[in-house]
């Protein structure tokens, strides 16, 4: 199974940010803690502080993975442009976020980037993405991939 990592803007400075919302586990930290919790998957990993690259990635990832794991980051509020690159990519995707938006700023209530993918998941900080890795497991089973 090989399953893409997107992360936005900012991901990159987990463990710097606040860690009340975040964590305190760094980028490269989900990373590892990604490939020793699922082994057997061939994880691609990619973060962008740049919309344009998120989405150029979001394009090219059907020829190169069977899944997409997304963090929209902020971008997640914002960004009709991932979200219509999310729309056209026929994968499995999944959004994830650290913090638990529900508990958070009004204007993190829209997420226009999640309506786009098979659903998503907020609050549970690294355990978000490794929710997500075993959802996509069985969406992807359940396909016959």
């Amino acid at each position: 199974m090989k399953i893409l990592v997107i992360n936005g803007p900012n991901i990159n400075r987990l463990g710097v940010r606040d860690k009340s919302q975040y964590g305190k586990i760094t980028l490269e930290g989900i990373y590892s803690l990604l490939e020793r919790e699922f082994p057997k998957v061939n994880f691609s990993f990619f973060q962008s502080n740049f919309e344009g690259e998120i989405v150029q990635i979001i394009q090219e990832a059907e020829t190169k993975v069977e899944g997409l794991i997304i963090n929209p980051g902020g971008y997640a509020h914002t960004s009709v442009a991932i979200k219509d690159a999310l729309e056209d990519c026929r994968l499995p995707k999944i959004e994830v976020h650290l913090s638990h938006l529900a508990k958070r700023e009004n204007f993190r209530q829209i997420l226009l980037t999640a309506s786009s993918c098979d659903g998503y998941i907020s609050g549970f900080k690294e355990n978000s993405y490794i929710s997500a890795v075993f959802l996509m497991d069985k969406i992807l089973k359940r396909k016959g991939k």
